[in-house]
């Protein structure tokens, strides 16, 4: 996605999250960190978990979100 698509929504976008990459179902220019609430802009977005379908901010974020998952097993 392109930051002067002129077709773009400056909104949260939908993402289905896949192995090593992501497919945009709505647009947007940013998700939500399952774990902070924080907004991660598209061009920055690094970490995610397919299986839980989560974005995360930073390694911090997605390792303490793995941490917990694995608590609940």
């Amino acid at each position: 996605m392109n930051r002067h698509d002129p077709h773009r929504s400056d909104g949260e976008a939908q993402i289905r999250y896949l192995d090593g990459d992501f497919q945009i179902i709505a647009p947007g220019t940013f998700v939500r960190c399952a774990v902070t609430g924080r907004s991660i802009p598209l061009d920055e977005l690094r970490y995610w978990n397919v299986d839980q379908q989560e974005a995360y901010v930073d390694a911090d974020a997605a390792l303490k979100r793995h941490k917990e998952l694995r608590a609940q097993a």
